[in-house]
């Protein structure tokens, strides 16, 4: 809308994904991409869920949103509280890191506790989606170079093993050693060396 384009990219997890669907589908609009960990589940999770019925996945979605939806988001009666459940959920972190994202990752509730900025139902994965087939068409639609980020220790798959980075023309795959899936946060300096090298 602002006729900002071309432009660059770089997402990260969900945003990864979304991102990557925007450059196949306008492949023009996108100068270069930076993927942290977006291509979504791995062939092998893709497999097994497909042994289940999509009528069973799809009821299975209505039935885990109505359940998220009277769901109360986790409280906290201090950042000091908060704090610690990031560093016990992210052991990378630095205490400088954990502190930041904390303190901009939460919001102050009305009874004086505090929560996670977070929408719940991204907690549900959509049963309903194009088929692998289309996403992998998106992904062969990309000619902008690409740049593919993992983390070793993460539980994500990497798709140089997986076979995944075949349906890119222009992509290069970098595993972060010692990094889970919030890479650029685990490994920030090795993160902005590697971002600044590919721009």
């Amino acid at each position: 809308q602002l006729k900002l384009e071309k432009v660059t990219l770089i997402a990260h997890s969900l945003g990864g994904n979304i991102a990557l669907r925007y450059t196949g589908l306008y492949p023009d609009k996108v100068d270069k991409l930076v993927a942290i960990e977006g291509l979504g589940p791995s062939p092998k999770i893709i497999e097994q869920r497909q042994e289940t019925p999509w009528q069973d996945r799809f009821r299975k979605m209505i039935e885990d949103k109505r359940a998220l939806s009277g769901r109360q988001p986790k409280r906290y009666d201090s950042l000091e509280q908060a704090y610690a459940r990031m560093k016990e959920e992210n052991s990378f972190l630095s205490a400088e890191q954990a502190r930041h994202l904390t303190i901009n990752g939460i919001s102050r509730n009305e009874d004086g506790t505090y929560s996670w900025k977070f929408d719940n139902y991204l907690r549900v994965w959509e049963s309903v989606d194009l088929t692998i087939e289309q996403i992998h068409q998106l992904w062969e639609s990309i000619t902008c170079p690409t740049l593919l980020l993992y983390g070793e220790k993460s539980w994500a798959s990497n798709p140089a093993e997986d076979g995944r980075d075949q349906y890119f023309q222009n992509a290069e795959v970098k595993l972060f050693p010692d990094a889970g899936h919030w890479l650029h946060h685990d490994r920030f300096d090795l993160f902005m060396e590697t971002l600044n090298e590919f721009l």
